[in-house]
């Protein structure tokens, strides 16, 4: 007999925003959009696949995770969605340290920094470079399906979404070419794909190694894989090691923070990130986030 797992009243959580911020790629929404308080996803991650709804309820909302064990969500998806962090004590410091953004945080107070898988961040990363969302997730869905491992039949009955094999492991993305890498729609970044794959794989660079290291180390280590720059290496430590602190600059943030914080001077990308790292100290990451949100929503950097 199927068994939904329930958590009621939970604070600082909404899914569509977990979801929908650009930290994962391996996702689908479910429901008809009709009912503007309510959300249903289906999720692979974890090399489990999760069907999840959320609804409001009287204090914060309730989750439903369909077809769901305590155990599995107790070993699985309550540290998937970080959901024992206390987000109003991050919130309040962000505003402390910046109260410009206080009503950004409080239209998007449901984010949550994920804990997702090492190696399925670092692709999803690489691939991310010039690419909007929908195509990056176009390419995961892709290198799923092309290279992973399929579902078994049970579960492939229970999904609504087009999603048919879990995200290829190191092993598998070692084991293909190039040219089956690039069937993906991956383009330039197979190669790219292909030398992250046999890093990993050989164990150059795992995730115990980079446990190991400081912030500047790990992310030295990440930047010797090709294709992985400044941007991509902070995304994967802040996305997939669960480094708090780490303070991704792209060309947009890099734009969002000259005009807040340096007149709209034209500013290194180093200092930008070193300077928001004593600003927000350990809760960078989580700024990070809020920032990108409040320049999308006062057009900056858009002519």
């Amino acid at each position: 007999m199927n068994r939904n797992f329930v958590l009621e009243n939970i604070k600082d959580f909404h899914l569509n925003q977990v979801l929908e911020c650009g930290q994962c790629f391996h996702f689908a929404r479910t429901d008809s959009g009709i009912n503007p308080d309510e959300y249903e996803y289906e999720i692979v991650a974890k090399d489990r696949i999760l069907h999840i709804k959320e609804e409001p309820s009287s204090d914060g909302v309730r989750l439903i995770f369909f077809n769901t064990e305590d155990w599995e969500y107790q070993t699985i998806w309550k540290q998937y969605f970080d959901i024992e962090r206390d987000y109003a004590e991050i919130k309040y410091n962000i505003i402390q340290a910046d109260p410009r953004l206080e009503e950004i945080v409080d239209q998007n107070s449901g984010i949550r920094i994920l804990n997702q898988d090492f190696f399925e961040t670092l692709i999803s990363f690489i691939v991310s470079q010039n690419k909007q969302i929908p195509q990056i997730k176009q390419v995961v869905n892709n290198l799923s399906t092309e290279l992973g491992t399929k579902f078994d039949v049970t579960m492939i009955d229970r999904l609504s979404s087009e999603f048919d094999s879990f995200f290829p492991t190191a092993e598998q993305l070692h084991m293909a070419t190039e040219e089956e890498v690039r069937m993906s729609k991956c383009g330039f970044r197979a190669p790219y794909i292909k030398d992250a794959a046999e890093k990993v794989f050989s164990g150059e660079i795992t995730a115990e190694k980079l446990a190991k290291l400081d912030d500047d180390d790990a992310r030295e280590l990440l930047m010797s894989i090709h294709g992985v720059g400044e941007k991509v290496a902070n995304c994967v430590m802040l996305f997939g090691l669960g480094r708090r602190s780490a303070f991704p600059v792209d060309v947009w943030m890099k734009r969002i923070c000259e005009y807040l914080y340096y007149d709209e001077v034209d500013t290194p990308k180093s200092i930008i990130e070193e300077d928001a790292k004593k600003r927000f100290g350990k809760y960078a990451g989580y700024a990070q986030q809020y920032l990108f949100m409040y320049g999308q929503k006062n057009r900056i950097g858009i002519k």
